[in-house]
């Protein structure tokens, strides 16, 4: 994109009292952003009232600093990580998202060279899974998140999520595990509700630092957008309309995860669901969307035969073949037993004691050497859950 291309995109994003909607007739019916500045007030009257033309007239004060600082961030691409600005129209500009009910007028994008050179990102021929959930998910929960999103990728879905803490997060980092540098499709997708100059939250920098090494960053909002409450319902709809299908794993009653799969539905995708424990808060979400006719998945495969993709290979992968087992181990056997009578509902010690007529003491030791080795997990409240590893 050039300075003065550039400079007329912001400034139409910019303008008071022309949101997006308006923005869109006016392109619609004069063409680029400069064709429409370049009209009398009498000519932008046929199609926006008389506040709206009058606005347009006048250049925004903050368009010059934005305009410099963007330029400088444009300019600041490399040959292993390119950032782009996409408007409507434009050839990096996913189709799928003209096919929603409020497209971004523009799209900021990082990531790898790859995905973002002379080729495009490919998101108008290749398919696209949304993960979302709780931002407080149980262990199982980001055990789920993480192993679907891994061997969904490895089907060669790019993972779509929103950098949020508990179920996204588990969703990037599931995807980045089964990236490899000869993909020709990004991981995981990123659609943040800040400028991509900065990262929210402040403990997921690292993470996005490897999203934009092995897949992209989506914004729509501009340079040095600080992280309000009110972008990240917006960004959902980025989130639903990019996907073929959308996966919760946990989510309460009330929630973004809910919003942005009902989002989904009236898009025409594909929603599914994780059910779980009757007894966890994080389960219900998932238990209503259900009632209303989300599809209930209980493994990666049922969400590639409903998406009609096929099955992945590292899914059907035998696994190698091992030496036959040695007995188990009369501490072995003490586990089996304990990871029995946990079941897979949180349950508290008191409970445990009376399941497993152990004493106290001998219990918590044997909890904690499930929980080092990751088959257990301590949750508020004195609970403990057992986690299905993948």
């Amino acid at each position: 994109m050039e300075y003065d291309e550039l400079a007329a995109w912001l400034r139409l994003t910019l303008t008071p009292g022309v949101g997006h909607t308006t923005a869109r007739r006016l392109l619609r019916h004069f063409g680029l952003p400069a064709q429409i500045f370049a009209q009398t007030p009498q000519a932008l009257q046929a199609c926006v009232s008389a506040a709206q033309s009058e606005a347009l007239q006048v250049v925004p004060p903050t368009l010059a600093p934005l305009l410099e600082q963007t330029w400088q961030w444009l300019q600041s691409s490399n040959t292993e990580q390119i950032k782009a600005i996409a408007p409507l129209g434009h050839p990096l500009y996913p189709a799928a998202l003209l096919d929603s009910d409020d497209p971004p007028l523009l799209l900021y994008l990082m990531g790898a060279a790859r995905f973002l050179g002379p080729q495009g990102i490919g998101l108008t021929t290749h398919h696209c899974l949304a993960i979302v959930g709780s931002r407080n998910p149980t262990a199982q929960g980001q055990e789920n998140a993480r192993a679907f999103a891994q061997s969904l990728r490895s089907s060669g879905l790019s993972i779509v999520s929103g950098l949020a803490l508990g179920i996204d997060a588990a969703a990037h980092e599931g995807a980045l595990m089964a990236a490899s540098t000869a993909d020709t499709t990004p991981a995981t997708i990123a659609v943040v509700g800040t400028g991509l100059d900065r990262v929210y939250p402040a403990r997921h920098r690292e993470l996005a630092h490897r999203i934009a090494a092995h897949g992209l960053l989506l914004s729509e909002y501009p340079l040095g957008t600080a992280p309000l409450a009110a972008h990240f319902p917006q960004r959902n709809r980025i989130i639903a309309g990019l996907c073929q299908g959308l996966l919760v794993v946990e989510a309460a009653p009330a929630s973004g995860s809910l919003i942005t799969a009902k989002l989904a539905a009236n898009q025409g995708r594909e929603v599914f669901a994780i059910p779980g424990s009757i007894h966890a808060p994080q389960s219900r979400g998932c238990h209503a969307l259900i009632r209303q006719g989300a599809k209930l998945v209980e493994s990666a495969q049922d969400v590639l035969e409903d998406l009609h993709l096929p099955l992945s290979c590292c899914a059907d992968r035998a696994a190698p073949a091992s030496a036959p087992s040695a007995p188990q181990t009369e501490e072995a056997t003490a586990e089996s037993a304990l990871l029995k009578a946990l079941g897979f509902d949180p349950v508290g010690l008191d409970a445990l004691v009376a399941r497993t007529g152990l004493e106290t003491a001998s219990l918590l030791v044997q909890l904690l050497e499930l929980e080092l080795a990751g088959q257990v997990a301590r949750l508020p409240g004195g609970l403990f859950q057992r986690v299905a590893l993948a």
